[in-house]
């Protein structure tokens, strides 16, 4: 260990960061080993990268933002529907089509003590979010005959509660051997001075590197060679947090394959020009997904010939792939996105400081950016009150409250 521990300071020392070895004395054997691992598994070079362009913004001078075509479903033909429908079920009967759940988070701004997963919407039976999303796969099962694998992404921090989690609940009725765990990678947080910090506990503070990281960690945790292995050519990514999100959706996987893109992503109609949303859009002629913060009021508010927004389609996180699309992207990071946020953490005298308003910075990616090394994607537009019922919030917009109403309404309970 006495090598190690000579390699993380000679590491740090040369990036300026030699404090995070303050209280190593401190630390029992175990922990000692736990911190020279995180140190040495750090790339600083790309730490000391995203610091320096931590107050620059995507669009680049010279890059030509456009509106993207979509299909708006509640525009198709009825022969349109079936047809998609049709291939769609056939997929889905083929046993090539598999589910990944992004589920790392936890319940904290729900006031929830455990992953988000596990938290229960308050209907009738009372469901987890795991179970609502389980039984969507579990009528797969009963009208295909058919075991879809089903993959779910956690993160360091909830992992080992979300794996109980499922063992206690006996995988709610879904074969165990279907079900695979896998966890999402983590960045260090960083101070407004570039420093990283440390836990309370002594070690790296360290936060999920944001859903765009599904990519590397599926590469990383031999996710994609299992989807070959099983033959699986579709792949449906997305939330936990989303009890409507309709991950065995025939029609859209029926409209990929009749189309010939390699992905789709859902949209829904932005409610109005100002709503803090991404949006689908070409990014110098690729698919991309433009963020409320990139775009000008006057481009938000742009209309067409038929008066609708021509940045009008929401990213909603409801993303289907084809497997050679995933190899496509490959495990190449993609570019991150900086959010200033509240952390508790220990300074270099070794003080507890919990701040009272923002006070480091958190990187993420998102897998939207993805979509840019893509040649062509499909977009389909659905319906919010079918497709969305997102439960981030305690209260108000987009709460369990909301989210309740919404399936209520849609499942008539």
């Amino acid at each position: 260990m006495e090598e190690k521990y000579l390699e993380a300071k000679r590491t740090l020392q040369e990036y300026n960061q030699e404090h995070l070895l303050n209280f190593y004395e401190n630390l029992t054997e175990e922990k000692k080993e736990e911190l020279l691992r995180e140190i040495l598994s750090i790339d600083f070079k790309q730490l000391e990268n995203l610091y320096k362009g931590i107050n620059s913004t995507k669009i680049t001078s010279g890059q030509k933002i456009e509106p993207i075509e979509y299909v708006d479903e509640a525009k198709l033909t009825e022969e349109q529907k079936q047809n998609y429908v049709q291939k769609g079920k056939e997929v889905l009967k083929s046993g090539k089509y598999a589910v990944i759940t992004m589920a790392g988070g936890q319940g904290t701004r729900l006031g929830h003590n455990g992953p988000k997963g596990t938290f229960k919407l308050g209907i009738n039976p009372d469901k987890s979010l795991f179970e609502i999303l389980c039984d969507k796969l579990k009528k797969l099962q009963i009208e295909y005959n058919v075991i879809t694998p089903w993959y779910i992404m956690t993160s360091k921090e909830n992992n080992n509660d979300t794996v109980k989690f499922f063992e206690e609940n006996n995988y709610f009725g879904y074969p165990k051997e279907a079900v695979k765990f896998f966890k999402q990678g983590e960045i260090p947080m960083i101070d407004k001075n570039g420093k990283i910090l440390l836990t309370e506990e002594g070690l790296i503070k360290e936060a999920a590197d944001g859903h765009g990281g599904i990519f590397e960690a599926m590469f990383k945790n031999n996710v994609v060679e299992d989807l070959k292995t099983k033959n699986i050519e579709w792949i449906f990514i997305g939330p936990i947090d989303n009890p409507l999100v309709q991950m065995t959706d025939e029609l859209m996987i029926g409209y990929s394959v009749s189309e010939g893109v390699l992905a789709t992503g859902k949209s829904i109609v932005k409610a109005n020009p100002k709503e803090k949303v991404g949006v689908f859009c070409k990014r110098d002629g690729r698919p991309s997904v433009v963020e409320y913060t990139e775009i000008s009021e006057e481009m938000a508010e742009e209309t067409d010939e038929n008066g609708e927004l021509k940045f009008g389609e929401s990213h909603i996180n409801c993303n289907l792939f084809n497997i050679k699309a995933i190899e496509k992207i490959g495990n190449d990071k993609l570019p991150y996105h900086t959010a200033f946020k509240k952390a508790t953490y220990i300074d270099t005298e070794g003080n507890t400081i919990k701040p009272t308003e923002p006070n480091c910075y958190k990187f993420e990616s998102f897998i939207f950016d993805a979509f840019e090394k893509i040649d062509r994607m499909g977009i389909l537009r659905g319906s919010r009150e079918n497709e969305f019922a997102p439960v981030k919030n305690a209260e108000g917009v987009d709460s369990p409250e909301t989210a309740r109403e919404l399936y209520k309404k849609y499942y008539n309970i």
